[in-house]
């Protein structure tokens, strides 16, 4: 979890890593499309909120690609605006949880399931490209975390699909949401703790 301050402030560039986040860059942006419309089809507020955060993930690959090989503070900085974005996810989806909790209405749990099959494959494969490196910085880490938080909300919403479909309720998928968007602001939080930490290290140095 340190800094590592006794490495150059612009290390050299791992091209495996820039190549894993391009692919975690196209798949996600791909998936977001794919459960955007699907989330209308079938009502779903889980399906919802897995796009937003493909959404959210795309975007958070593409600020990763852009600062890789930049001093650590910029790095440590950018990481700190991740944070900031998986935090206001977490609370937009609490939010549209609670909102579509007062509307009762039910999800198609089929069209749920399918997708959710599919978030969860694209999700696994990301997460296996990203693993070897969950423990570099902060700007490393928040990627690996938002892959992990991914595959575990894509099981969550296939759980949920059949919980929609045994009980004839919405309160399986919502949920799901709600479970995702903790995901999401623990997350965040874990990000930032790190990128901080790493700010401090490099101003004390």
């Amino acid at each position: 979890m340190s800094a590592h301050c006794c490495a150059p402030a612009n290390p050299a560039v791992d091209p495996r890593f820039r190549k894993a986040l391009w692919i975690a860059l196209i798949v996600n942006a791909a998936m977001f499309l794919v459960e955007l419309g699907a989330s209308f089809g079938s009502g779903s507020v889980s399906l919802l909120a897995d796009s937003i955060d493909f959404f959210g993930d795309a975007a958070n690959y593409a600020v990763s690609l852009a600062v890789l090989g930049m001093a650590a503070t910029v790095r440590s900085k950018a990481s700190i605006l991740k944070a900031a974005c998986m935090g206001a996810f977490g609370l937009f989806v609490l939010a549209r949880a609670a909102w579509s909790a007062s509307t009762g209405a039910v999800p198609e749990p089929m069209l749920m399931g399918a997708v959710g099959v599919l978030a969860l494959i694209a999700n696994v494969g990301v997460a296996l490209l990203l693993y070897r490196h969950r423990n570099g910085d902060s700007n490393a880490r928040s990627v690996w975390i938002c892959s992990r938080n991914d595959a575990v909300g894509n099981v969550a919403v296939i759980l949920a699909a059949l919980g929609v479909f045994g009980t004839g309720s919405a309160w399986p998928d919502l949920g799901v949401a709600a479970l995702m968007a903790v995901l999401a602001i623990s997350g965040a939080w874990t990000v930032l703790r790190q990128a901080r930490g790493e700010l401090r290290e490099a101003r004390a140095h």
